[in-house]
């Protein structure tokens, strides 16, 4: 093991509140050696990015506080308590940090030259000319060329990739000994994800710099970090070397949270169900420019001839990357978005049926959504969310029907029906998506889209909304259409597979022939990214 460069000894942080004090870490001690990956894994609100951020001093002090003996070092000096004047010094300089979600971190008001020049103007004074410079040959070690044309462009114009890579440039701009990387692919494709782990591995070996990684995917930290902390409510309840405690896990809290990665094939669905809903041809194209007297002259094919058949009990799972058509495809289908093309309901042709015909079928055609936060309104209790539905398709409920139907939709999800009084606020992120789910099935319906309904949630938490999914799906015999570009999940779920690039269907079939033997160069590519996994050679 090489010289010890971050050494963390009893980290603890408390929050100091009106009402109360959180103590998010506790006495938390880890090293970073020179060159060496270590992985901080847990759940949401484990303590791994609080711990992240305590070593860069970026917390919300004085309402953050750390106990009197908490200490980290750096290349042997004290960082705990120091003034902000030297920590500026030691941010971006010695030490670089990707923050989770690009677009959010990055100024959209600044173009990429200004955004990644500035820290090299900052710690290097570097004029402009020589800036320019070092920024082309940062946009080069990062594998992103083609943007030394467009130093000009601003972030929205730019893929995930491609903004994740602007600020890993960013973060290397001045040789970081040491880089800290928080969720770094959370935001990405699969094959992106990969793309951007990968870089990170070459360059961590060119610069011979050290990684602390902050994530909560195993199979990351399974191929990429040397050595893991796991933690749980504040504390490591697990360290080690990577492959010693995914070999053999000691902690109770490490074995399930290593046994909960989704695995695993869909059950076979009943022999001679009835189709519930078939697609046909679906096209749903937008305008993308027009000529000066407001002619169409081009257009964007988001969704360009795909057929499809959904019959009851039945799971077809789509995957693809960001921008692929995916959503497009449910929301055609659930006749939310026009289109073309022929969709059939139970045999009923509803292609061209408009919005007041299409509202008694609404019941039986039902959407999840990926972030459930944002789908459930923070002003509504979990009575009213649940039971909203109702009182269009069901009017002639009264107020105790309603309560009696959404107490037994809590129940269908396992979430107590007392806590029904409450808000979205006050439950978890799983819990938040079971609401969601409820709110779809008190209305009883035969056909329902859940688009990428894991995608937001820890990896214990999916394997739960999974198996809450299938149990559901065999007791009301529903018929999914499951979006996700998470293929681990989709594996799990899905009797057939649609694979999506740019409108179109690559390849489709049985998911188990599809994942056992891809014919097509795209599909293979996307599942080598997000299924062949293999942990790391320790040294």
């Amino acid at each position: 093991m090489g010289q010890k460069l971050l050494q963390v000894q009893n980290l603890s942080v408390d929050f100091n509140t009106t009402e109360r004090v959180f103590h998010a870490v506790k006495n938390v001690s880890f090293d970073v050696a020179e060159g060496k990956t270590m992985a901080l894994v847990g759940e949401s609100g484990s303590g791994k990015s609080v711990t992240a951020m305590s070593i860069l001093q970026l917390l919300p002090y004085p309402l953050a506080s750390h106990s009197p003996d908490s200490s980290i070092k750096f290349n042997g000096e004290e960082l705990v308590g120091k003034k902000d004047g030297f920590m500026r010094h030691i941010r971006g300089s010695q030490i670089g940090m990707i923050f989770q979600e690009p677009m959010t971190a990055l100024n959209p008001l600044h173009s990429i030259e200004r955004q990644i020049g500035e820290t090299l103007r900052l710690h290097q004074k570097m004029s402009e000319s020589k800036a320019r410079t070092r920024v082309k040959e940062l946009l080069d070690m990062v594998q992103l060329p083609m943007m030394k044309q467009r130093l000009k462009a601003y972030p929205h114009e730019l893929s995930g990739g491609q903004r994740q890579r602007v600020m890993i440039a960013m973060a290397l701009a001045n040789d970081p000994e040491l880089l800290i990387a928080d969720e770094p692919t959370t935001a990405l494709d699969v094959t992106v994800q990969a793309e951007v782990l990968e870089l990170l591995e070459e360059l961590q070996r060119e610069l011979k710099m050290a990684m602390l990684m902050i994530t909560h995917d195993l199979s990351i930290v399974e191929k990429f970090a040397d050595d893991v902390c796991i933690m749980q409510s504040g504390k490591i309840v697990e360290q080690g070397i990577t492959k010693d405690i995914f070999s053999k896990p000691k902690d109770d809290y490490s074995k399930k949270l290593l046994g909960a990665m989704p695995r695993g094939i869909a059950n076979d669905p009943k022999a001679g169900s009835k189709d519930i809903i078939t697609g046909t041809n679906i096209k749903v194209h937008f305008p993308s420019k027009k000529s000066f007297f407001g002619k169409v002259t081009d257009w964007i094919k988001a969704v360009d001839g795909i057929n499809v058949d959904i019959k009851a009990g039945h799971t077809v799972g789509v995957v693809g990357e960001s921008g692929s058509g995916k959503s497009t495809l449910g929301y055609a289908l659930l006749r939310l978005l026009n289109g073309q093309g022929s969709i059939k309901f139970e045999g009923n042709d509803i292609s061209n049926f408009g919005r007041k015909e299409m509202t008694p079928l609404r019941s039986d055609m039902q959407v999840v959504f990926q972030d459930p936060f944002s789908a459930l309104s923070p002003r509504m209790s979990i009575a009213d969310i649940i039971g909203e539905g109702l009182k269009v398709h069901r009017p002639d409920l009264d107020a105790a029907g309603r309560d009696a139907l959404v107490v037994e939709s809590l129940s269908d999800v396992h979430l107590d029906p007392e806590t029904r009084h409450r808000y979205p606020h006050e439950f978890s992120g799983g819990q938040r998506q079971r609401v969601a789910i409820a709110r779809a099935m008190v209305l009883h319906p035969k056909f329902v889209v859940l688009d990428e309904p894991t995608s937001a949630l820890d990896v214990s938490v999916q394997v739960e909304i999974i198996d809450l999914l299938r149990e559901l799906q065999e007791k009301h015999d529903l018929a999914y259409l499951f979006i996700s570009h998470d293929l681990r999940v989709v594996r799990a779920m899905a009797h057939d597979l649609i694979v999506m690039k740019s409108g179109k269907v690559i390849e489709s079939g049985k998911a188990a022939d599809i994942f056992n033997a891809p014919q097509e160069p795209y599909t293979k590519t996307l599942l080598e990214a997000a299924l062949n996994l293999k942990a790391k050679k320790i040294a």
